[in-house]
């Protein structure tokens, strides 16, 4: 079996595909429902605009089998765009229905004394520091570009966050449903353990510790 990287006609395949490779996994680029349910882990990529995204989710019947996956209990992870897409809603011109997995909404940034698009290095501060997908990582620093962010309705569903003038949505985790605002396959090496978390997860593979897993790490940027 495989990790699933759903396409749906709009996304970073190329890049999320390659990372996942480098790290030793196998894939599937696919919008066939058979081969993301025999997958034991599912990626949602995503670039572009909200509603454009959902549209050619929904036009495919990709909105079903994403829903199915995410029900079904194996591991399911939103990459940028595809993080915001786990939500309910998104207002990135006009109000676009999200896949409603996650409750919340997807907004833009207020004007104020940053630029906007976020893009560039931010640092993660962990709210859910004991959360498998982040658990003996170091709070470093992972690759941004975005002009909306997440507000979810459950402050309990907030693994980590980043300051860009506020606090900034940036993983996202409940029961098997995952997601990552930034870029990890952009991300240096914390980028690249906290994919190579998420694929263990869905492979059951046990991670060691300290070998695989930085725990006390000074970064340099």
């Amino acid at each position: 079996m495989a990790i699933a990287i759903v396409d749906y006609g709009i996304g970073n395949l190329h890049s999320v595909s390659k990372a996942i490779e480098r790290l030793g996994y196998e894939y599937v680029i696919t919008g066939d429902k058979d081969e993301i349910f025999a997958a034991e882990g599912v990626i949602l990529p995503g670039v572009g605009a909200f509603g454009d995204a959902m549209n050619h989710i929904r036009e495919g019947g990709m909105d079903h089998i994403v829903q199915e996956v995410a029900d079904s209990g194996k591991p399911l992870l939103g990459i940028c765009l595809g993080m915001q897409l786990l939500f309910s809603e998104g207002e990135e011109y006009g109000v676009h229905r999200g896949l409603d997995i996650l409750p919340g909404r997807v907004v833009r940034f207020p004007e104020g004394d940053y630029k906007i698009p976020h893009m560039g290095w931010n640092k993660l501060e962990y709210q859910r520091p004991e959360d498998p997908l982040v658990r003996d990582l170091y709070e470093g620093h992972v690759y941004f570009v975005h002009s909306y962010y997440v507000q979810p309705d459950r402050p309990e569903d907030l693994i980590a966050v980043a300051d860009y003038g506020q606090p900034v949505t940036a993983i996202v985790g409940r029961d098997n449903v995952y997601g990552m605002q930034f870029h990890p396959e952009k991300s240096g090496e914390l980028g690249r353990l906290l994919l190579r978390n998420f694929l263990a997860l869905s492979t059951g593979e046990r991670l060691d510790r300290p070998a695989d897993i930085v725990i006390n790490h000074t970064e340099s940027q």
